[in-house]
């Protein structure tokens, strides 16, 4: 995953984005293109809504379409409910490292904030893992509904969370153990079989 948004850089072989070698694109053009969303949920002291905001030149925006694009953001990552009951809503204050919220709300700001950037690719680095099952559901349901145009690279543990994937790569020890669509792994990977039956 790191190697997409060059937080490392490949040793061998080479990562395409829209057909070309992120190393022969600015880091400025290739991040623009990407949003990511970690395990760990990273909020700043603030406001709910200067933390949706970070990721975007709000100055090159209208007020009223920053507003839509924080409303449908907090609709989609199941983060509006919560924001709904606190009285100062998007204003509410945020505290350096959101300890203030509780995990699974850190983690829907995140996907809220990536959101917002309406980016071309959205990296979920294991960030439903916080999440219930519930939420978790009712929250990939949106993005699926919401974000058809955009690539989604989701990297989990539950397999609840991937089961609906166009292409799941499974991994054993850093090795690749199978790949495809559930029904496909269900046959043909052993490791997907083991993890699934477990969970399922």
């Amino acid at each position: 995953i790191n190697l997409i948004p060059r937080f490392d850089d490949v040793t061998d072989g080479q990562v395409l984005v829209d057909g070309r070698d992120v190393r022969e694109v600015s880091l400025k053009e290739l991040r623009e293109k990407i949003g990511y969303i970690p395990q760990k949920g990273i909020l700043f002291s603030g406001t709910i809504e200067s933390n949706l905001l970070y990721g975007i030149d709000s100055g090159s925006y209208e007020k009223t379409e920053l507003e839509k694009r924080m409303d449908k953001a907090a609709e989609i990552s199941q983060a509006m409910e919560f924001i709904r009951e606190k009285p100062e809503g998007f204003n509410s204050p945020v505290s350096q490292g959101g300890t203030n919220v509780s995990g699974g709300q850190k983690q829907r700001l995140s996907i809220a904030r990536a959101l917002v950037k309406q980016p071309e690719i959205y990296i979920f680095d294991d960030s439903f893992s916080a999440i219930d099952y519930k939420t978790d559901s009712m929250l990939r349901k949106a993005l699926k509904s919401e974000l058809g145009d955009s690539t989604l690279i989701i990297v989990a543990q539950r397999v609840s969370t991937i089961m609906d994937a166009d292409q799941i790569i499974v991994l054993d020890n850093g090795t690749i153990a199978g790949k495809g669509t559930t029904e496909e792994l269900l046959e043909t990977c052993e490791v997907y079989r083991e993890i699934a039956s477990s969970q399922l």
